[in-house]
């Protein structure tokens, strides 16, 4: 029988109609190991480095060669999410194993072996391999920065409340390897980007987190949805907003007063977002999250708008 996304072989959190779904049965498992049924994760990994490339060509314009920069991010970040993945999937294949939204994932299901998922996690990773060693020197050594942070994000949930945390300074670290491979340095207004993009992270991955609070509550795995508990909606608001304000910094810093004007349709998603996240509604949370591909989008096309070579 072909697999479909409503068939109990198809993890409980992948996007209904997915591809995935469509694919070779060989291929599905690995497919699904990378989260290419899931394709938010690769939007948000990889918005951060086009949303720093474009701050830093604020106000000088973009140029050509920004063409193959973005390239290089978009191959980067699908490879390295779907890295990033498989391997925290082969670290937690025990506790999804024990939670009802990851048991049908490919190793606790029992779809693909731990072998053949670490041979998948290396060709992966060959790939971003190749990506770094396009980067220009001072790129590539910021890049690897991202290594440890990378390494131990999966242990996160298991130590403090605060993964969340350790996942926006993982996940947005592009945001500072762009300009570093734009200028060859770093300035105030990369450092506020990144922050920024460290609190965005941080408030739509508590969105996504109150899907599992009660089953991380059961086998003792923390995070901030569960830290924040019955006032996770302030939270979330107070998160936003700090988000807001230093991507405002940030775009002041590199353009002004219309940089930073121009950062009101995201600021006003992330405040749609608060408004209607309410933690009793678990499907919502994952609708609100998934909406953070198009608020991203909105604050890449704002400072595209002042990069954009006249």
């Amino acid at each position: 029988m072909t697999q479909t996304d409503a068939t109990p072989t198809t993890p409980a959190d992948a996007v209904h109609g997915s591809w995935v779904s469509r694919a070779p049965a060989f291929a599905r498992p690995y497919l699904q190991l990378s989260r290419y049924d899931r394709p938010a994760g690769f939007w948000l990994l990889a918005l951060p480095c086009l949303i720093g490339l474009v701050l830093a060509r604020i106000p000088h314009g973009l140029v050509a060669e920004d063409g193959w920069l973005a390239a290089l991010f978009i191959v980067g970040a699908i490879a390295m999410r779907g890295a990033g993945c498989t391997y925290n999937d082969i670290l937690d294949r025990d506790i999804d194993a024990k939670v009802a939204r990851t048991a049908l994932r490919p190793l606790p299901s029992g779809a693909v072996t731990l072998k053949k998922a670490l041979g998948w996690l290396l060709i992966q990773c060959g790939i971003g391999l190749a990506i770094l060693l396009c980067l220009p020197d001072f790129a590539r050594l910021v890049a690897l920065g991202a290594i440890p942070m990378v390494a131990l994000y999966p242990l996160m949930k298991r130590i403090t409340w605060w993964p969340q945390v350790w996942l926006g300074l993982t996940f947005n670290w592009g945001a500072i390897v762009a300009p570093a491979a734009i200028r060859g340095e770093l300035t105030l207004a990369d450092g506020l980007l990144y922050a920024g993009l460290m609190f965005w992270t941080l408030g739509y991955d508590t969105i996504y987190a109150i899907q599992d609070r009660e089953d991380d509550a059961l086998i003792g795995v923390r995070s901030t949805a569960r830290r924040f508990g019955g006032k996770v909606k302030g939270a979330v608001s107070v998160i936003y907003f700090a988000c807001a304000a230093l991507c405002g910094a940030a775009g002041f810093e590199a353009g002004g007063w219309l940089a930073l004007a121009l950062l009101t349709p995201f600021a006003l998603h992330l405040a749609f977002q608060a408004i209607r996240l309410d933690p009793a509604h678990s499907q919502r949370a994952l609708t609100l999250f998934r909406a953070n591909r198009e608020a991203g989008l909105l604050l890449l096309a704002s400072w595209a708008f002042i990069a954009a070579p006249i």
